[in-house]
């Protein structure tokens, strides 16, 4: 698969057929005639969870592990709503949210299917206890 990975990237160019939008339509198909005539949806526009797999094992054969680390979380959350992502986004923020809130979008997202992103969630709740950076640590730190 690694050698595989590799031979076929960049994929928009050696293996155009392996990449689609959300909705199945070939990367052919994504134009700007396309999008003028309707045929095509701003959602069209993201990228597919297949498709950034697919990417995360190119980083992986050459040895960029934090990149292909950051590909499959985002493969998990394009299945997820843009309003759920601007949320876990926000409550991200330092000093926005207390540490069961953060378990609680942890917990949300794994039930979703995203487990590294709900560990990556977890992960920053445990730096921010540490540092001072909950809701309510303004001056604790």
């Amino acid at each position: 698969m690694a050698a595989d990975a590799v031979s076929g990237y960049p994929l928009g160019q050696k293996r155009p057929e392996a990449v689609t939008t959300p909705s199945g339509l070939p990367l052919d198909n994504v134009t700007v005639e396309s999008m003028r005539a309707g045929r095509l949806a701003w959602e069209d526009l993201r990228a597919t969870p297949e498709t950034l797999r697919r990417q995360a094992a190119v980083a992986e054969a050459v040895g960029r592990k934090a990149l292909a680390e950051n590909l499959e979380r985002a493969a998990e959350l394009a299945a997820i709503p843009s309003e759920t992502i601007l949320d876990v986004y926000t409550a991200l923020r330092p000093h926005r949210s207390t540490e069961d809130e953060l378990e609680a979008w942890a917990a949300t997202l794994e039930d979703a299917g995203a487990p590294l992103s709900a560990t990556f969630v977890r992960e920053a709740a445990e730096v921010y206890a540490r540092r001072g950076l909950l809701a309510g640590d303004r001056g604790r730190v």
